[in-house]
């Protein structure tokens, strides 16, 4: 199996836009070494032939411009992407959707309260279906994760984990676990497992579980500590209020950094980093203390083999 990272920023990709925080800054005029990002997407394949992709962030279009084994092989158009897979209804995970519009019919896989919201709160699905169409195949979430869905050759499956509903979903101030999936994703040719969780707001024996059940976990790395983004002066909202499990440990309990110690995977890989997060800094403490610890930091154009 093949894992390509398309995308591992947050929100706003690195540097952001309009952010001129430390980090952004110091990248942009060469204080800081660290990699530019785009927001968070991946591809997975059986074969290298067909692609299954999961989430469809706003730089899908540089993405796939970026990454040759995305772009038209055969005739005058086509695309190796056979299927969209969708983690939540986040604009920064499925505002990519619309440049999909130019291609066939598009084959996405998302839990019905995503497809719920994009197709009335954010309704891109409706925009679609003018263009290329599209064809939903439900991912119901369950207690210990839901079907098994065979596609391009994998076998993939839906697990809920803890999070947030996106800001413009009218259940955003519930605590409902199925607005937000992590996917599980197998190559039966292998029996090899790995785990995508861009957001994950903490992890208990569930979440533990589907940790230690995979060869390889793809996890949110969205914030260093709790209280990031009000230290930097950036915003008002704690790493809880957005539906992410900070690195280090926090009033809420304990953080990424030990879930992941304890977590059996062979290769644990943080995705979905936010530009204020300490971790982008190569020459920083907080990489030195990843390295040690044997935890990887998703970069654009980052490819595994499993």
């Amino acid at each position: 199996m093949k894992i390509l990272v398309l995308g591992s920023g947050a929100g706003g990709g690195f540097p952001q836009w309009n952010c001129n925080c430390r980090l952004c800054a110091g990248q942009r005029a060469g204080r800081v070494r660290a990699s530019p990002r785009t927001q968070s997407s991946i591809a997975v394949s059986a074969d290298g032939d067909d692609w299954v992709l999961l989430n469809a962030s706003p730089d899908i279009g540089a993405q796939l411009r970026a990454s040759k084994a995305l772009q038209p092989r055969h005739g005058v158009r086509h695309s190796p992407i056979k299927a969209v897979v969708l983690m939540d209804s986040q604009i920064d995970h499925v505002a990519g959707l619309l440049s999909l519009r130019e291609g066939p019919r598009l084959q996405l896989y998302c839990t019905p309260e995503s497809h719920e919201d994009l197709t009335g709160s954010l309704p891109l699905l409706n925009a679609l279906d003018k263009y290329c169409g599209v064809t939903w195949h439900p991912m119901p979430l369950e207690p210990g994760g839901g079907a098994w869905h065979e596609i391009a050759g994998l076998r993939l499956q839906a697990v809920p984990v803890p999070g947030k509903a996106p800001p413009y979903s009218p259940r955003r101030q519930t605590e409902v676990r199925s607005d937000n999936a992590a996917v599980l994703i197998e190559d039966p040719a292998t029996g090899k497992r790995v785990l995508y969780a861009p957001g994950l707001a903490q992890v208990g024996d569930a979440e533990r579980r589907s940790l230690d059940a995979c060869d390889c976990v793809l996890v949110d790395g969205t914030f260093w500590t709790e209280d990031e983004m009000v230290a930097a002066g950036l915003g008002t909202k704690r790493a809880a209020d957005m539906g992410h499990l900070p690195q280090c440990d926090g009033p809420h309990g304990p953080g990424m950094l030990k879930a992941l110690d304890a977590c059996a995977a062979r290769r644990k890989v943080l995705i979905h980093i936010n530009n204020s997060n300490p971790i982008l800094d190569e020459d920083g403490a907080e990489r030195a203390e990843l390295t040690r610890r044997g935890i990887e930091v998703a970069f654009d154009g980052m490819e595994l083999e499993l």
